[in-house]
């Protein structure tokens, strides 16, 4: 089945109505799939974001969009494609996606911000999808829970946007609040 749905954009609309775009959107229910069969996909997330089949990009959008709706992590730390029949072993450099918009309103502890992400879905930042920022070898990655254990890498740019509101708002330690939580942004 193709792809049909756009991406989300955080442009032109309100938080509000974000919201409840993304609460409309029906994702396929992987969480409660679980087939026995499974196997490798020869696929692969590099850190850019780029998805590859066979060592070549997939360069059709709309197809990275449809496979990232049926991807999930396991409770090992690996990622999966999964349908009710199949389940694929996907190789994933960091995250399986990134945050490459921002949007915000309200100040303090009434702020809230959601977040574009490149497979086209939003998320909003809140208890269920917190912000942390993890040491890796290449230095600290701020990551943002999306579902079903996939996270997605916020840009550098947007941390600094981040970074800037903290420190505007004076926080100690330094965090962001965002839907009524508080979400530090240093390593933890």
């Amino acid at each position: 089945m193709p792809e049909i749905r756009a991406p989300i954009a955080l442009q032109g609309i309100s938080l509000f109505e974000l919201q409840q775009a993304i609460d409309e959107r029906r994702l396929p229910p992987v969480d409660r799939w679980n087939p026995d069969h499974c196997g490798e996909s020869d696929m692969r997330i590099a850190r850019d974001g780029t998805w590859y089949h066979q060592g070549s990009p997939i360069s059709r959008p709309a197809m990275v969009r449809l496979f990232s709706t049926v991807l999930r992590r396991e409770p090992d730390g690996s990622h999966v494609l999964v349908t009710p029949v199949e389940k694929l072993r996907i190789e994933v450099e960091t995250t399986a996606f990134r945050a490459i918009d921002m949007r915000s309103e309200g100040d303090g502890e009434q702020r809230r911000i959601a977040f574009s992400l490149d497979s086209g879905d939003a998320v909003m930042l809140d208890d269920a999808h917190p912000l942390t920022i993890v040491d890796t070898a290449s230095g600290p990655s701020p990551r943002l829970l999306v579902r079903h254990g996939l996270e997605a890498e916020i840009s550098r740019a947007i941390y600094y946007e981040l970074a800037e509101i903290a420190l505007a708002e004076g926080h100690e330690p330094p965090g962001i609040w965002s839907h009524g939580a508080f979400f530090r942004l240093e390593p933890q």
